[in-house]
């Protein structure tokens, strides 16, 4: 039953707990703090190019 839930994507406080232990043992505590500052700056980045697309489209619609 629990494997259905992983696989369906209801993952439980007990799941995310154990994958949080997983993820500071495979990197260390050191290292945590570094790969979310990057994540961080990549999700920003992201937001930019987006919203910077979604100006550059309305100007087009301006111009016409």
């Amino acid at each position: 039953m629990n494997a259905l839930y992983i696989f369906l994507g209801m993952v439980g406080p007990w799941q995310w707990i154990i994958i949080g232990l997983a993820i500071l043992l495979l990197f260390g505590g050191k290292k945590l703090p570094e790969l979310m500052k990057g994540l961080g700056g990549g999700i920003k980045e992201f937001k930019k190019a987006t919203k910077e697309e979604d100006d550059e489209e309305k100007k087009e619609e301006e111009k016409k």
